[in-house]
């Protein structure tokens, strides 16, 4: 026979060897794509609970939006109707007042010798129909008063229940976006900064002023502690959409990471890396734009991205550190600093 043939026992031998890499690379991929698919589904999960739970506050909000107009217009039919009972009154006063005058033989004589008896006569029937009319009116208004009183009863009850469940729904809203940051982010590329809803403020003094806050909250992004504020910053840059991987609470002895009143917001999906391009520098430029438009009602002290520092006395303006790396430079993430 011309030609190499292999011997049946050389056949099986390259047949193993053949077949080892392509079964090695078969379990890599089987181990690997149940993770990818995991991590896939987990991101899903979370994210998909933050949409629930935002979704379930603001139509907490609807309806008691709905349930307080209910009560105002009842209200304001209730000064209407409360007005015209009055003034039923006050022509009931009157009619009563004429029927008595002209009920004696006197005043009824003086009607009839009139030129035209029939005018008298009708004048007469005229009075007595609205003094009938009215008096039916004033009842149904008495009616309708009652009906009013006893339905704002049960509405200011309704109010009650739902004003609770606002509540309920915001702070279940605000845990959802807790568990998202502690997640390490989803690649959702966020909204652009005039699509974005506005941030919700965080609370004042009745002064206006923001209260003294020290690092009381557990930061869900690394374990350490935050300001009241700094995570009221963070759930609402989640709530609007801002939601890849994000860093606060740092050990160190200076700036504002060890307070809890600082926040780095990756660019990047997943973690902090080089310069940020494309859909990663937009998503950067609209975050950033989007904690400016707001600082007043997150009480931002200033913002930090790619050389640049905005500050609320200032403005935009150029900054630099000393090493030129995209982590220096805030070329990879959104710094935030909270008051």
């Amino acid at each position: 026979m011309n030609g190499f043939a292999a011997r049946p026992a050389d056949q099986r031998s390259a047949r193993r060897l053949l077949s080892f890499p392509v079964v090695a690379l078969a379990v890599v991929l089987f181990l690997i794509a149940p993770a990818s698919q995991s991590a896939a589904q987990e991101e899903d999960s979370v994210s998909g609970t933050l949409s629930q739970a935002i979704e379930d506050y603001l139509n907490a909000q609807d309806e008691l939006a709905a349930l307080r107009q209910e009560q105002e217009d009842l209200e304001v039919e209730l000064e209407d109707s409360q007005a015209e009972v009055q003034l039923l009154h006050e022509e009931l006063d009157d009619y009563a007042y004429v029927a008595h005058t002209t009920s004696d033989f006197q005043s009824t004589a003086a009607l009839m010798a009139t030129d035209d008896p029939t005018d008298a006569l009708s004048a007469m029937t005229m009075l007595e129909f609205l003094g009938e009319s009215r008096a039916d009116k004033l009842n149904e208004l008495v009616t309708r008063l009652a009906e009013i009183e006893a339905t704002q009863e049960t509405l200011a009850d309704n109010i009650d229940e739902q004003e609770d469940l606002t509540v309920d729904m915001e702070a279940a809203r605000d845990a959802a976006a807790r568990e998202m940051a502690a997640s390490g982010g989803d690649s959702a590329v966020g909204p652009s900064a005039s699509d974005a809803p506005d941030a919700e403020p965080a609370p004042r003094n009745s002064d206006g002023t923001l209260p003294y806050e020290s690092c009381t909250e557990n930061d869900p992004t690394t374990g350490g502690c935050l300001t009241p504020r700094t995570l009221h910053a963070l759930e609402q840059a989640n709530i609007v959409g801002f939601t890849r991987y994000t860093k606060c609470y740092r050990n160190g002895s200076w700036g504002e990471h060890p307070k809890g009143r600082a926040c780095d917001f990756a660019a990047q999906v997943g973690n902090f890396g080089g310069d940020a391009y494309g859909d990663d520098k937009r998503y950067g430029d609209n975050l950033a734009a989007w904690l400016v438009q707001n600082a007043d009602a997150l009480g931002v002290q200033y913002v930090i991205w790619y050389r640049q520092i905005w500050m609320p006395s200032s403005g935009w303006k150029s900054y630099s550190l000393a090493g030129g790396d995209p982590s220096s430079d805030h070329t990879n993430h959104v710094h935030l600093s909270i008051r």
